[in-house]
């Protein structure tokens, strides 16, 4: 697939300390036919002036098919970040990386071997390799995920049988992987501007439920960055504003299909970390720590009541 075009969308905000670097991790990939989409989401810092100064050049205005970008006035969250990519997309397949995570020099290479090998693959993940701070060798810190085929991706599970297993919690953490047909999102209705935080379990969600596959090769394709000015990034405490967030996302998208007892459980340790919140009690020292996983599990009545109907009527 040597002459697919390929969109490639690199959503930022306030990335000025990394986006050059995602920025030359595209343009030294070893596809040559790439259309470059930059969508910025209101950043306030020099993101758009890094930006401006790059695209400028000329072995860069050389280099792709295309150049696009796109900005809005204020932020928006990621997920409406995502949409604006896919609507300035001028082909079938897209990449999305973040303005502070990488591409690997062979990724649309493998990607779309993979899809060519694949005739049914509209959607496809891959291997992360998770870096601290800088993508240097001594930086490394993991490749994610480990274990295949024995995970979300084995090749006996259906579209049905992921969207089930999404269900239960969100088992895909290399999202930076993502690589698919523009069609799809399309099909679902793309990613959902409320979720300002929460842009991929939702996804990941609607694509199953819908009867599309998600698939995975097992091969490193991109670099991920963790690092103090991430966005989920809150320093040492209890819990992170995610455990929040991720609640709220299921109880739209998940909660509608669970057993009731699922859904009071989860609403109970809900209930508990908004409660050690408001008293500001998340300082993660051993006593925080035990009381709070005293009371959203041990002290959680329905924790209880699902494990035995999950060991009664389902064996498990």
């Amino acid at each position: 697939m040597e002459n697919t075009e390929i969109t490639v969308g690199v959503v930022t905000y306030n990335s000025a300390d990394f986006v050059e670097e995602t920025l030359e991790s595209v343009a030294n990939q070893r596809h040559p036919l790439i259309h470059l989409v930059v969508s910025d989401d209101g950043s306030t810092d020099r993101t758009l002036e890094i930006i401006d100064r790059w695209i400028a050049l000329d072995r860069v205005r050389c280099r792709f098919l295309s150049i696009e970008l796109v900005t809005v006035p204020k932020n928006t969250g990621v997920s409406a970040n995502c949409n604006r990519v896919i609507e300035a997309s001028k082909t079938d397949w897209i990449k999305f990386i973040a303005g502070d995570d990488v591409l690997l020099p062979n990724c649309l290479v493998d990607n779309l071997e993979f899809v060519q090998n694949n005739r049914n693959v509209l959607v496809v993940f891959s291997q992360v390799k998770v870096y601290q701070d800088a993508f240097l060798e001594k930086r490394y810190l993991r490749t994610t995920p480990g274990n295949f085929p024995n995970n979300l991706f084995h090749p006996a599970y259906s579209a049905r049988t992921q969207f089930e297993i999404l269900l239960e919690s969100d088992r895909i953490h290399f999202t930076p992987s993502y690589f698919f047909n523009r069609k799809i999102h399309r099909q679902v209705g793309g990613y959902d501007p409320e979720n300002k935080l929460v842009e991929d379990y939702p996804m990941w969600l609607k694509l199953t439920q819908a009867g599309i596959r998600l698939y995975y090769f097992h091969k490193p394709t991109v670099g991920y960055r963790v690092h103090r000015h991430a966005t989920n990034n809150t320093g040492e405490v209890l819990f992170k504003p995610s455990v929040i967030n991720s609640y709220l996302v299921r109880a739209k998208y998940a909660h509608p299909h669970l057993h009731w007892l699922q859904v009071k459980q989860e609403n109970w340790a809900y209930r508990i970390s908004k409660f050690f919140l408001a008293r500001k009690w998340m300082d993660p020292n051993p006593l925080n720590r035990f009381f709070y996983r005293w009371c959203t599990v041990f002290g959680n009545p329905f924790f209880w009541m699902n494990v035995f109907r999950k060991r009664v009527f389902h064996g498990r």
